[in-house]
């Protein structure tokens, strides 16, 4: 995990409200395309190992409806895990994530996701961002445990319309936050100004040892569109294809991410 100093730096603020409601929207896209899928079609494989479609729906059902799970334990004392931390912490839980997503009753995933979005929604409204939760790997406030909702929503959705060819759209606040949060775990893995990396519309980070850039064209820049940066962050591609595919744009000699990424899977 990159040092708590330096993530504390490059904390970004993200407005709870909007973010709430973002992981609501965006979920409410998986919800209705799930509805129309064929019922055929959730025994069928994902890009996730052994998941199928109705094991990867169970699975983002649960990524929201676990926050009202969460909110109903008794409140930390302190918090533990910055939001920039979380996305360092979680690897060593995938074994306890694959074994419970498989032991979710997803034998009607549309009613089991809109039952998610209903209690998620009823949790949020009456609590303050500031609220802690405990988690597996500490606690952490409420505010920033949703913002890390948008990047497994955003995620799975890719997923999922990649299992199932459906385009699902993407909620533009929780695309934001999504793209903005990997962004900013980006810099602080790889700290310092020699590279430029843009994200448009939604994020410019500055990171990688070296000499910081303070005017003018930068001489390492990478950019490249969020969803393809989403997929790179998480290891759904590899950065040498993407750049092969004219996906990401590199141009210096510093501006090569290939040994940085992913940040998570």
């Amino acid at each position: 995990m990159p040092p708590a100093k330096k993530n504390a730096q490059r904390v970004r603020r993200y407005d709870s409200t909007k973010t709430q409601a973002a992981v609501l929207a965006q979920l409410g896209h998986v919800c209705d395309a799930v509805r129309a899928l064929p019922p055929e079609t959730f025994d069928g494989p994902t890009r996730l190992g052994e998941w199928t479609v109705r094991e990867l729906v169970a699975h983002l059902s649960w990524m929201v409806g676990c926050v009202p799970r969460l909110l109903a334990r008794p409140e930390p004392a302190r918090q533990e895990v910055a939001l920039l931390d979380w996305p360092f912490v979680t690897d060593p839980l995938a074994g306890r994530i694959d074994d419970f997503t498989r032991s979710i009753d997803a034998s009607d995933p549309a009613k089991l996701l809109d039952r998610s979005a209903r209690e998620y929604e009823e949790a949020v409204a009456g609590a303050t961002g500031e609220r802690l939760i405990e988690m597996g790997f500490g606690a952490m406030t409420l505010a920033d445990f949703v913002v890390t909702r948008t990047v497994e929503l955003v995620v799975h959705t890719d997923d999922l319309s990649a299992a199932t060819g459906v385009e699902i759209p993407y909620d533009r606040q929780a695309l934001a936050a999504c793209t903005r949060l990997l962004a900013d775990a980006l810099a602080a893995k790889a700290p310092g100004g020699a590279v430029e990396v843009r994200i448009p519309p939604y994020a410019v980070v500055q990171c990688v040892e070296g000499p910081r850039h303070t005017r003018g064209t930068p001489p390492n820049v990478v950019e490249t569109d969020p969803v393809t940066w989403i997929r790179l962050a998480t290891g759904r591609v590899a950065w040498a294809a993407e750049r092969d595919a004219a996906r990401v744009s590199a141009s210096g000699e510093r501006a090569d991410l290939e040994g940085l990424l992913p940040l998570m899977r």
